[in-house]
Parts: structure tokens; C-alpha cells; sequence
């Protein structure tokens, strides 16, 4: 990735990714037990997941909100097991994952992350998360005792790693070859031999990563972790955690926007009080305020909702210094999302960026404005943040607001899973 410079670390401490046992489906169509990570599958979507297959992951990963719902998915989870339906590869594995469609290739290693606080450099994180949402995924993590998804990281440039990844997806036949819906190939091979795991591991020691996706995924791992160790179970696999790591400087990830939808806010309201602190122009269609926001220079959103759509543009310096916290870098305080979560929204709209208040929309705007639509409300349409914006923030030990950046493509959910029992 041009400029994205993640330093070396002369620590032999630094970053592990250890083969582990991995669990997969057994059945016919993989294709139809899979689903996107679990917080890109909106309610509507997942009644056509469940209708995929009678063993779609979804069944594990979104199976509630409350202890029982959570019981249920440990109950699924063993019961797989026993039918057959999961099994366990008897070697321990790192595994080359490949994703491939139009316009898109990347490829990385899929293993047990060794954890580390995020104020050893190791593992850097860049994006703030919501407590609800971590409580949430450490109940399902803490009854089933397992990892259901790999968390997504990158990395900068190890050369023998790189040359190996594209020898595997070159030369060897795949463990795993499906195409999923979308249209996107994903593809598996396992590394088994003791020589490739040494050479990946003695190349990794030196580097660090920064967490592309799976934020909230990485604090439930530190936090079952922390529980664990203070209940006197020492070390054991909860001081590892599912991941996959990308070379970024083989393959650069895609930086794609996350839209707000907000209920409780009418276009109409939202657009009036934003005059006294933007420039408003108004567009009768909604195709055209998304074609002028992608040329916009300087803080930018689209409001939509019923009626026409808005371009807010130039805010008040005065009234945006004021809001902006003092104790940010001037890079930070520059950003769109810190701008929406700052001032905007908190300041002009006079609401907090909550999850009970703020909906959230991954990628797609124009989905983001039907659900404003559907619920009388409004659609706040992000630019995507600069790659190099959030990696110079991440490298001052900052973190951009929630839901600021969405790097993809993102691994497919139930390829592979990880289970303490059997790591």
C-alpha cells in the first residue's frame, strides 16, 4: 500500500501468527453455510442466509441478543460437531486464503493471532468501539469458546511470505475452491509443513499490523483474555485470537465509506439546522448530490431522505474550531467522521453518535437512503477517509471515531473456524 509505512520492530516479541487446528463445514455447498462478517448483514438479510442452508453460520454468529440466544449457538455449535456436520483438521495449519472477482484480488494467511495491548505497537489499532457491541461479543465468544471469524489486518512487505503465498495459489491444488453469491472466489490451501510455518513466523517477528476490520472482534479478545487470566487459567488459546493477515504492499486493501442513517431526524429538520453552520445546496436527485460530493474538496456529507438531497459544504471555521477537542492532532480533528461525530451531529443536530440513536450503512449509499426513507428519517452520506490520513493517525497512537473506515474486501464468514477446544 503507497505510503502506508509500518515500521519494522527489532523486538522478538513482536508479531505471531501460530497454525492452529481449524474447524470446517463438511457439507456439499460451502458456498451456502457462509455469510459476511456478522456486523455486514443487515436484519433483512438474514432470514435469506438461514433459507441458504439449514447449517449457515449466521445460526452461530447472530443467534440473539439474550443468554439464551447465546446458549443456543453453543448448543448448535456442539451439535455440528457431533453430527459431522464440522469436523477438525488433524494437522495444525496456517492457511493461504485467496479472494478473487472482478477488480479484486487479495490474499493473505489465516491463524491464530498471538494478542497484545495495543500500547505495545505490535498490534495497532485505529478505529474507537462501542461497548454494547463488545459486551455483546464477548458473551457469544465466552459461551461457545470459540473464534467464528478471522479479524482482518495488514501488514508492510515480507518478501519471502509474499513469494511463498503466490508459489501456493500458483502451483497447488486448493483445500478449499467456492464461489459465494456475489460473485467473489475464495480459495484455501493449508500450510502444514514445520520449514514454511518457521519462515513465516521468523519474517513476521520483526513486523506489526494495524487492524483493518474487526475492531470491536480484537477488544473481545483482549477482554475474554483479561477474564480468563484472572480466574488462574494461565495461558491457553484464549491468548491467541482467528485472524487473517494481508501483505498490503502485495495486495492493498480497498477503503470504502460507512454511512448514518438517523430515525428520529426528518430531512427536513436536519437540513434547517444545519443552514446556520453549512453551506447548503440542494439537488432535486440524489445521484447528482452523490456525483458532487465525490468531487468535494474539505469536510463534505449528502442529507437524504424524503424530497431532495443536500450537499452540506464549508462549515463555519469558527463554530467547527470551537467544537473540535483540543486534545487531537490537528490530522485528527481534519477528518470526516471526527467532523460528523464532533460537531455535527453533537453541535448542529444536538444528538449523540450512539448506537441506540445512529444507524450505520456499510458501502452502500443508496441503501442508506432507502432505509432514511423507510423510517422518515435521514441518510448522512460519508466520504471514505484517505488511507494515509488513518494509518498517521493509527501511527500517533490515535483512533478515528467508530465506524469511520471499512478496508476490504473482508474474509467470508465459516470457511474456517477456530474453537478453544480443539487449539
Amino acid at each position: 500500500m503507497p505510503g502506508m509505512a509500518i515500521p519494522e520492530l527489532p523486538s522478538p516479541d513482536g508479531l505471531v501468527l501460530r497454525p492452529f487446528h481449524a474447524v470446517r463445514f463438511t457439507v456439499d455447498d460451502r458456498a451456502a453455510v457462509t455469510s459476511p462478517p456478522y456486523d455486514l448483514i443487515a436484519p433483512e438479510d438474514v432470514q435469506a442466509l438461514l433459507d441458504a442452508h439449514p447449517n449457515n453460520v449466521v445460526r452461530l454468529i447472530l443467534p440473539g441478543a439474550d443468554r439464551r440466544h447465546y446458549a443456543q449457538a453453543r448448543e448448535t455449535l456442539l451439535s455440528w460437531r457431533s453430527e459431522g456436520v464440522l469436523a477438525t483438521d488433524e494437522l495444525p495449519a496456517l492457511y493461504v486464503y485467496e479472494q478473487r472477482g472482478p477488480g479484486i484480488l487479495i490474499r493473505g494467511l489465516i491463524g491464530d493471532l498471538g494478542l497484545s495491548d495495543p500500547r505495545d505497537g505490535v498490534i495497532m489499532p485505529h478505529e474507537d468501539v462501542m461497548p454494547a457491541t463488545v459486551a455483546d461479543r464477548l458473551a457469544l465468544m465466552r459461551t461457545t469458546e470459540s473464534n467464528l471469524e478471522p479479524i482482518f489486518l495488514l501488514y508492510e512487505g515480507a518478501g519471502g511470505i509474499a513469494r511463498l503465498i503466490e508459489e501456493v495459489a500458483s502451483n497447488r491444488s486448493p483445500l478449499v475452491d467456492v464461489r459465494t453469491g456475489d460473485g467473489i472466489g475464495h480459495r484455501l490451501w493449508a500450510l502444514t509443513e514445520p520449514a514454511e510455518q518457521d519462515m513465516i513466523a521468523g519474517e513476521l517477528r520483526e513486523r506489526r499490523a494495524l487492524i483493518a476490520d474487526g475492531h470491536h472482534r480484537y477488544a473481545t479478545y483482549l477482554a475474554l483474555q483479561r477474564e480468563y487470566h484472572a480466574e488462574g487459567r494461565g495461558p491457553g488459546p484464549w491468548d491467541y485470537g482467528l485472524a487473517l493477515l494481508v501483505d498490503s504492499t502485495a495486495y492493498p486493501p480497498d477503503l470504502k465509506a460507512i454511512h448514518r442513517v438517523i430515525p428520529g431526524l426528518s430531512l427536513e429538520e436536519a437540513v434547517a439546522r444545519s443552514k446556520g453552520a453549512w453551506r447548503v445546496h440542494e439537488y432535486p436527485e440524489e445521484e447528482a448530490a452523490l456525483a458532487a460530493l465525490a468531487e468535494a474538496t474539505g469536510p463534505a456529507f449528502v442529507l437524504a431522505g424524503e424530497g431532495p438531497s443536500h450537499l452540506l459544504t464549508d462549515p463555519d471555521p469558527v463554530q467547527v474550531n470551537h467544537a473540535m477537542p483540543t486534545s487531537r492532532s490537528e490530522r485528527w480533528n481534519s477528518l470526516a467522521t471526527s467532523i460528523l461525530s464532533e460537531f455535527l451531529l453533537p453541535k448542529v443536530w444536538g444528538m449523540h453518535d450512539d448506537e441506540q440513536t445512529v444507524q450505520i450503512v456499510h458501502h452502500d449509499a443508496r441503501l442508506a437512503i432507502r432505509r432514511a426513507r423507510a423510517q422518515s428519517g435521514t441518510a448522512v452520506i460519508v466520504p471514505p477517509l484517505a488511507v494515509q490520513d488513518v494509518l498517521a493517525v493509527a501511527a500517533e497512537g490515535e483512533r478515528v471515531p467508530r465506524k469511520s473506515t471499512s478496508f476490504g474486501p473482508k474474509p467470508r464468514t465459516g470457511l474456517l473456524l477456530r474453537t478453544f477446544a480443539d487449539d
